[in-house]
Protein backbone atom coordinates (compact mmCIF):
# COMPACT_ATOMS: atom_id res chain seq x y z
CA UNK A 1 0.00 0.00 0.00
CA UNK A 2 1.45 3.42 -1.30
CA UNK A 3 2.21 5.70 1.82
CA UNK A 4 0.65 9.23 2.06
CA UNK A 5 3.57 10.59 0.30
CA UNK A 6 3.88 8.51 -2.48
CA UNK A 7 0.50 8.64 -3.13
CA UNK A 8 0.79 12.64 -3.23
CA UNK A 9 4.28 12.55 -5.46
CA UNK A 10 1.96 10.08 -8.14
CA UNK A 11 -0.77 12.15 -7.67
CA UNK A 12 1.35 15.09 -9.32
CA UNK A 13 3.82 13.63 -11.26
CA UNK A 14 1.94 13.78 -14.33
CA UNK A 15 0.85 17.01 -13.71
CA UNK A 16 4.43 17.87 -12.98
CA UNK A 17 5.13 16.32 -16.32
CA UNK A 18 2.60 18.33 -18.53
CA UNK A 19 3.90 21.47 -17.12
CA UNK A 20 6.95 20.76 -18.26
CA UNK A 21 6.43 19.44 -21.79
CA UNK A 22 4.12 22.97 -21.93
CA UNK A 23 4.83 25.18 -19.43
CA UNK A 24 2.02 27.61 -20.46
CA UNK A 25 -0.54 25.05 -18.91
CA UNK A 26 0.53 25.69 -15.57
CA UNK A 27 -1.11 29.38 -15.97
CA UNK A 28 -4.58 29.80 -14.64
CA UNK A 29 -6.03 32.63 -14.02
CA UNK A 30 -7.89 33.29 -10.70
CA UNK A 31 -11.09 34.47 -10.28
CA UNK A 32 -13.49 35.94 -7.68
CA UNK A 33 -16.99 37.46 -8.57
CA UNK A 34 -18.84 39.68 -6.61
CA UNK A 35 -22.52 41.15 -7.24
CA UNK A 36 -23.66 44.83 -5.99
CA UNK A 37 -27.33 46.02 -5.25
CA UNK A 38 -28.79 48.72 -3.93
CA UNK A 39 -30.11 47.53 -0.78
CA UNK A 40 -27.24 47.62 1.15
CA UNK A 41 -23.55 48.05 1.20
CA UNK A 42 -22.62 44.46 0.62
CA UNK A 43 -21.13 42.66 -2.03
CA UNK A 44 -22.15 39.34 -2.74
CA UNK A 45 -19.67 36.84 -3.43
CA UNK A 46 -19.63 33.88 -5.65
CA UNK A 47 -17.45 30.92 -3.56
CA UNK A 48 -16.85 29.26 -7.82
CA UNK A 49 -18.79 27.42 -9.87
CA UNK A 50 -18.13 23.68 -7.71
CA UNK A 51 -20.48 25.14 -5.04
CA UNK A 52 -23.91 25.69 -6.89
CA UNK A 53 -25.78 27.11 -4.08
CA UNK A 54 -23.30 28.75 -1.78
CA UNK A 55 -22.51 32.37 -1.32
CA UNK A 56 -20.90 34.83 1.39
CA UNK A 57 -21.44 38.48 1.64
CA UNK A 58 -19.16 41.13 2.30
CA UNK A 59 -20.12 44.43 4.36
CA UNK A 60 -18.03 46.83 6.14
CA UNK A 61 -16.48 46.08 9.78
CA UNK A 62 -18.06 47.17 12.43
CA UNK A 63 -15.49 49.84 12.84
CA UNK A 64 -16.34 51.26 9.49
CA UNK A 65 -20.02 51.73 10.50
CA UNK A 66 -20.91 47.85 9.36
CA UNK A 67 -23.35 45.84 11.17
CA UNK A 68 -22.78 43.20 14.03
CA UNK A 69 -21.55 40.01 11.90
CA UNK A 70 -22.79 37.73 14.15
CA UNK A 71 -26.40 39.49 13.57
CA UNK A 72 -25.88 40.31 9.62
CA UNK A 73 -24.09 37.70 8.24
CA UNK A 74 -21.88 39.62 6.43
CA UNK A 75 -17.90 38.84 6.65
CA UNK A 76 -14.99 41.99 6.50
CA UNK A 77 -13.08 41.52 3.35
CA UNK A 78 -10.14 41.98 6.07
CA UNK A 79 -11.30 38.53 7.54
CA UNK A 80 -11.58 36.93 4.71
CA UNK A 81 -8.03 37.91 3.28
CA UNK A 82 -6.43 36.23 6.68
CA UNK A 83 -9.24 33.53 6.01
CA UNK A 84 -7.67 32.60 2.66
CA UNK A 85 -3.99 33.00 3.59
CA UNK A 86 -4.65 30.76 6.71
CA UNK A 87 -6.64 28.48 4.22
CA UNK A 88 -3.77 28.34 1.94
CA UNK A 89 -1.07 28.40 4.17
CA UNK A 90 -2.66 25.27 6.31
CA UNK A 91 -3.19 23.11 2.92
CA UNK A 92 0.30 23.98 1.78
CA UNK A 93 1.85 22.93 4.64
CA UNK A 94 0.38 19.86 4.86
CA UNK A 95 1.04 19.20 1.65
CA UNK A 96 4.59 19.81 1.94
CA UNK A 97 4.63 17.48 5.39
CA UNK A 98 3.12 14.85 3.67
CA UNK A 99 5.80 14.85 1.02
CA UNK A 100 8.35 14.68 3.42
CA UNK A 101 6.86 12.22 5.42
CA UNK A 102 6.37 14.33 8.75
CA UNK A 103 3.43 13.40 10.37
CA UNK A 104 0.83 16.26 11.81
CA UNK A 105 -1.52 14.45 14.38
CA UNK A 106 -3.32 18.18 14.80
CA UNK A 107 -2.51 21.45 14.47
CA UNK A 108 -3.76 25.09 14.23
CA UNK A 109 -3.05 27.59 11.92
CA UNK A 110 -3.60 31.42 13.00
CA UNK A 111 -3.80 35.27 11.12
CA UNK A 112 -3.29 37.98 12.54
CA UNK A 113 -3.66 41.50 10.73
CA UNK A 114 -3.11 44.91 12.11
CA UNK A 115 -5.24 47.66 10.26
CA UNK A 116 -6.15 51.45 10.76
CA UNK A 117 -9.47 51.99 10.08
CA UNK A 118 -8.62 55.87 10.11
CA UNK A 119 -6.87 55.69 6.47
CA UNK A 120 -9.84 53.65 4.82
CA UNK A 121 -12.59 56.04 6.26
CA UNK A 122 -9.94 59.11 5.47
CA UNK A 123 -10.33 60.71 8.67
CA UNK A 124 -6.30 60.84 8.72
CA UNK A 125 -4.94 61.42 5.41
CA UNK A 126 -1.24 60.11 7.12
CA UNK A 127 -2.69 57.22 8.28
CA UNK A 128 -2.14 53.87 5.59
CA UNK A 129 -4.93 52.41 4.18
CA UNK A 130 -4.88 48.60 4.47
CA UNK A 131 -3.43 45.01 6.79
CA UNK A 132 0.12 47.09 7.51
CA UNK A 133 1.41 43.85 10.05
CA UNK A 134 0.69 40.04 9.25
CA UNK A 135 1.45 37.45 11.64
CA UNK A 136 1.12 34.04 10.40
CA UNK A 137 1.74 31.06 12.74
CA UNK A 138 1.21 27.05 13.21
CA UNK A 139 1.13 25.20 16.36
CA UNK A 140 1.96 21.90 15.21
CA UNK A 141 1.31 18.45 17.21
CA UNK A 142 3.48 16.01 15.59
CA UNK A 143 3.29 11.87 15.53
CA UNK A 144 5.95 9.71 15.40
CA UNK A 145 7.07 9.29 11.62
CA UNK A 146 7.33 5.46 9.91
CA UNK A 147 10.08 4.35 11.51
CA UNK A 148 9.14 5.19 14.65
CA UNK A 149 11.52 8.17 15.16
CA UNK A 150 10.75 12.06 16.15
CA UNK A 151 10.26 14.58 13.96
CA UNK A 152 13.90 16.28 14.00
CA UNK A 153 14.33 20.35 14.54
CA UNK A 154 15.80 20.10 11.03
CA UNK A 155 12.81 19.06 9.77
CA UNK A 156 10.48 21.59 10.99
CA UNK A 157 13.06 24.01 9.66
CA UNK A 158 12.35 22.29 6.45
CA UNK A 159 8.78 22.35 6.44
CA UNK A 160 8.25 25.99 7.93
CA UNK A 161 10.65 27.26 4.64
CA UNK A 162 9.12 25.18 1.99
CA UNK A 163 5.67 25.99 3.40
CA UNK A 164 6.66 29.84 2.95
CA UNK A 165 8.19 29.47 -0.51
CA UNK A 166 5.39 27.47 -1.86
CA UNK A 167 2.01 29.23 0.09
CA UNK A 168 0.64 31.05 -3.23
CA UNK A 169 -1.59 33.29 -1.06
CA UNK A 170 1.60 34.28 1.15
CA UNK A 171 4.40 35.10 -1.96
CA UNK A 172 0.83 37.05 -3.56
CA UNK A 173 1.48 38.99 -0.75
CA UNK A 174 5.09 38.99 -0.09
CA UNK A 175 5.83 40.02 -3.76
CA UNK A 176 2.98 42.37 -4.72
CA UNK A 177 1.52 41.34 -8.12
CA UNK A 178 0.40 43.66 -11.25
CA UNK A 179 -2.25 45.46 -10.22
CA UNK A 180 -4.85 47.25 -12.76
CA UNK A 181 -8.23 48.69 -12.10
CA UNK A 182 -11.09 49.69 -14.02
CA UNK A 183 -14.78 50.80 -13.24
CA UNK A 184 -17.35 51.11 -15.81
CA UNK A 185 -20.25 52.93 -15.19
CA UNK A 186 -23.54 53.00 -17.27
CA UNK A 187 -26.71 54.58 -17.32
CA UNK A 188 -29.15 57.00 -19.25
CA UNK A 189 -28.94 58.19 -22.49
CA UNK A 190 -26.95 61.22 -24.26
CA UNK A 191 -29.49 60.72 -27.22
CA UNK A 192 -32.03 58.33 -28.91
CA UNK A 193 -30.54 54.66 -28.63
CA UNK A 194 -27.25 55.69 -27.26
CA UNK A 195 -26.28 54.42 -23.85
CA UNK A 196 -23.79 56.52 -21.95
CA UNK A 197 -20.67 54.81 -20.49
CA UNK A 198 -18.03 56.41 -18.15
CA UNK A 199 -14.59 54.44 -17.30
CA UNK A 200 -12.07 54.93 -15.62
CA UNK A 201 -9.03 52.68 -15.16
CA UNK A 202 -5.62 52.76 -13.29
CA UNK A 203 -2.76 50.54 -13.02
CA UNK A 204 -0.47 49.83 -10.10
Amino acid sequence: MATPAQALREKQAPIKSAYRTDPSAAVVTLKSTGSLDATSITCKLSSGPAAKEASRIAGLHQKAGGEDPEISGELCSGDMLLDALVACAGVTLKAVATALGIPITEGTVTAEGDMDFKGTLGVNKEAPVGITSIRLGFDLVFGPKEGGEEVTEDEVERLGKLTEKYCVVLQTLVNKPELSVRVIGKGGKEEEDVERMMIWGMKA
